[in-house]
């Protein structure tokens, strides 16, 4: 197991210092850096909002997202399945046609 190392991360002009693994060292801060976006984005030109709200209408948004994600894989995985089936009991057609010849 890898050691963890600490990384400064700014969010909304707020650093926050985070122990990451070195090699999620470039995903931390990818992921660091999308946060401050959206949550700017949500703030908008409304410096009244608490960090507190944006951060947590942030999180909700992020878990929706992921929600919609899972949901469209669990569809395709299903898709997939059917799709396999199918195939197999086409394959098991073709070789029972092709040994009673």
């Amino acid at each position: 197991m890898s050691a963890t190392e600490p990384v400064n991360v700014r969010v909304l002009d707020r650093e926050y210092t985070v122990g990451v693994v070195p090699d999620e060292r470039e995903s931390l801060l990818a992921a660091a850096t999308l946060l401050d976006k959206r949550m700017r984005e949500l703030r908008g030109d409304n410096r009244m909002v608490t960090i507190d709200r944006i951060a947590v209408l942030t999180a909700l948004n992020f878990a929706h997202e992921l929600q919609q994600l899972r949901n469209e894989a669990d569809a395709r995985a299903r898709a997939l399945t059917r799709t396999l089936e199918s195939l197999n009991l086409q394959l098991d057609h073709a070789l029972n046609a092709l040994s009673r010849d």
